[in-house]
Protein backbone atom coordinates (compact mmCIF):
# COMPACT_ATOMS: atom_id res chain seq x y z
CA UNK A 1 0.00 0.00 0.00
CA UNK A 2 1.30 3.33 -0.66
CA UNK A 3 2.26 5.61 1.86
CA UNK A 4 -0.39 8.32 0.73
CA UNK A 5 -3.00 5.15 1.50
CA UNK A 6 -1.34 4.37 5.08
CA UNK A 7 -1.83 7.53 7.08
CA UNK A 8 1.16 9.90 8.41
CA UNK A 9 1.50 7.90 11.26
CA UNK A 10 2.60 4.52 8.39
CA UNK A 11 4.37 6.56 6.26
CA UNK A 12 6.54 8.28 8.54
CA UNK A 13 7.10 4.64 10.37
CA UNK A 14 8.22 3.37 6.91
CA UNK A 15 10.68 5.94 6.13
CA UNK A 16 12.27 5.92 9.54
CA UNK A 17 12.76 1.91 9.01
CA UNK A 18 14.21 2.68 5.68
CA UNK A 19 16.52 4.85 7.03
CA UNK A 20 17.46 2.05 9.35
CA UNK A 21 17.71 -0.16 6.77
CA UNK A 22 20.25 1.70 5.23
CA UNK A 23 22.05 2.28 8.20
CA UNK A 24 22.22 -1.67 8.75
CA UNK A 25 23.45 -2.44 5.38
CA UNK A 26 27.06 -3.77 5.86
CA UNK A 27 28.45 -1.84 2.61
CA UNK A 28 27.22 1.33 4.29
CA UNK A 29 29.64 0.52 7.68
CA UNK A 30 32.82 1.45 5.29
CA UNK A 31 31.08 4.72 4.34
CA UNK A 32 30.52 8.23 6.41
CA UNK A 33 27.07 8.64 5.34
CA UNK A 34 23.41 9.03 7.12
CA UNK A 35 20.03 8.64 5.11
CA UNK A 36 17.47 11.28 5.80
CA UNK A 37 13.96 10.44 4.25
CA UNK A 38 12.31 14.00 3.55
CA UNK A 39 8.86 12.72 2.84
CA UNK A 40 7.59 10.71 -0.29
CA UNK A 41 9.69 10.45 -3.12
CA UNK A 42 12.12 12.66 -1.61
CA UNK A 43 15.31 11.71 0.57
CA UNK A 44 18.97 13.01 0.85
CA UNK A 45 22.68 11.33 1.98
CA UNK A 46 25.14 13.28 3.52
CA UNK A 47 28.45 12.12 2.78
CA UNK A 48 31.71 12.95 4.32
CA UNK A 49 35.01 11.70 1.73
CA UNK A 50 38.31 11.71 2.47
CA UNK A 51 41.48 10.50 0.56
CA UNK A 52 40.43 6.72 1.18
CA UNK A 53 37.97 7.08 -2.20
CA UNK A 54 40.48 8.89 -4.30
CA UNK A 55 41.27 7.93 -7.68
CA UNK A 56 45.25 7.95 -8.10
CA UNK A 57 44.73 12.14 -9.42
CA UNK A 58 43.35 13.13 -6.39
CA UNK A 59 39.83 13.26 -6.41
CA UNK A 60 36.85 10.76 -5.59
CA UNK A 61 36.77 7.75 -8.01
CA UNK A 62 33.40 7.47 -10.02
CA UNK A 63 32.34 4.54 -8.39
CA UNK A 64 31.84 6.74 -5.07
CA UNK A 65 29.61 9.02 -7.49
CA UNK A 66 27.61 6.16 -8.60
CA UNK A 67 27.17 4.85 -4.60
CA UNK A 68 25.97 8.35 -3.83
CA UNK A 69 23.81 9.18 -6.72
CA UNK A 70 21.88 5.60 -6.81
CA UNK A 71 21.42 5.03 -3.08
CA UNK A 72 20.12 8.63 -3.09
CA UNK A 73 17.39 8.26 -6.20
CA UNK A 74 16.59 4.05 -4.78
CA UNK A 75 15.59 5.60 -1.53
CA UNK A 76 13.92 8.22 -3.03
CA UNK A 77 11.80 5.82 -4.74
CA UNK A 78 11.38 2.84 -2.05
CA UNK A 79 9.32 5.54 -0.53
CA UNK A 80 6.25 4.89 -2.42
CA UNK A 81 7.33 0.97 -2.24
CA UNK A 82 6.42 0.09 1.43
CA UNK A 83 6.11 -3.87 0.84
CA UNK A 84 8.89 -4.50 -1.12
CA UNK A 85 12.51 -3.87 -1.87
CA UNK A 86 13.53 -2.27 -4.90
CA UNK A 87 16.14 -3.46 -7.61
CA UNK A 88 18.50 -1.05 -9.14
CA UNK A 89 17.57 -1.96 -13.21
CA UNK A 90 19.70 1.06 -14.73
CA UNK A 91 21.35 4.15 -13.71
CA UNK A 92 22.83 6.65 -16.07
CA UNK A 93 25.50 9.49 -14.17
CA UNK A 94 26.75 12.73 -15.41
CA UNK A 95 29.75 14.27 -13.83
CA UNK A 96 30.38 17.96 -13.66
CA UNK A 97 32.94 18.30 -11.24
CA UNK A 98 35.89 16.62 -9.45
CA UNK A 99 34.70 15.44 -5.63
CA UNK A 100 37.38 16.67 -3.22
CA UNK A 101 37.38 16.07 0.34
CA UNK A 102 34.32 17.22 2.58
CA UNK A 103 31.16 16.81 2.79
CA UNK A 104 28.30 16.25 -0.54
CA UNK A 105 24.78 15.84 -0.51
CA UNK A 106 23.47 13.70 -2.66
CA UNK A 107 19.48 15.22 -2.74
CA UNK A 108 16.93 11.98 -4.41
CA UNK A 109 13.38 12.54 -6.12
CA UNK A 110 11.02 10.24 -7.41
CA UNK A 111 9.87 10.92 -10.90
CA UNK A 112 7.05 8.21 -11.75
CA UNK A 113 6.11 4.45 -11.41
CA UNK A 114 3.88 3.11 -8.57
CA UNK A 115 3.33 -0.07 -9.19
CA UNK A 116 6.37 -2.35 -10.37
CA UNK A 117 8.53 0.01 -11.90
CA UNK A 118 9.68 3.57 -11.00
CA UNK A 119 12.17 6.47 -12.08
CA UNK A 120 14.04 8.59 -9.69
CA UNK A 121 17.03 10.65 -10.15
CA UNK A 122 19.45 12.40 -7.64
CA UNK A 123 22.12 14.74 -7.91
CA UNK A 124 25.15 15.41 -5.90
CA UNK A 125 26.01 19.14 -3.99
CA UNK A 126 28.95 19.61 -3.06
CA UNK A 127 30.14 21.70 0.23
CA UNK A 128 30.00 25.10 -1.68
CA UNK A 129 26.74 24.39 -3.23
CA UNK A 130 28.07 23.13 -6.66
CA UNK A 131 26.46 20.46 -8.20
CA UNK A 132 29.01 18.19 -9.35
CA UNK A 133 27.00 15.01 -10.36
CA UNK A 134 23.43 14.07 -11.54
CA UNK A 135 22.18 10.32 -12.21
CA UNK A 136 18.50 8.94 -13.17
CA UNK A 137 17.42 5.46 -12.26
CA UNK A 138 15.00 3.17 -13.11
CA UNK A 139 14.13 0.72 -10.37
CA UNK A 140 12.51 -2.65 -10.00
CA UNK A 141 9.76 -3.92 -7.51
CA UNK A 142 11.95 -7.31 -6.32
CA UNK A 143 9.92 -10.31 -4.83
CA UNK A 144 12.09 -9.13 -1.06
CA UNK A 145 9.82 -8.39 1.19
CA UNK A 146 10.83 -5.51 3.34
CA UNK A 147 9.72 -7.03 6.24
CA UNK A 148 11.96 -9.65 5.92
CA UNK A 149 14.86 -7.99 6.40
CA UNK A 150 17.08 -7.67 9.77
CA UNK A 151 17.40 -3.81 9.06
CA UNK A 152 13.82 -2.36 8.27
CA UNK A 153 11.96 -2.60 11.39
CA UNK A 154 9.06 -0.20 11.50
CA UNK A 155 8.57 1.84 14.96
CA UNK A 156 5.40 1.67 16.57
CA UNK A 157 3.24 4.54 16.18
Amino acid sequence: MPPEQQGHDGAERHYRALEQLYASAPINQKFSSQLLIEGEGRCSLTFQIDESSFHAAGAAHGTIYFKMLDDAAFYAANTLATDRFLLTTSFNLHFTKPVRAGEVTAEGRWISGKRRVFVAESRLIDAEGDEIGRGTGTFMRSRIALSSLDGYIKGRG
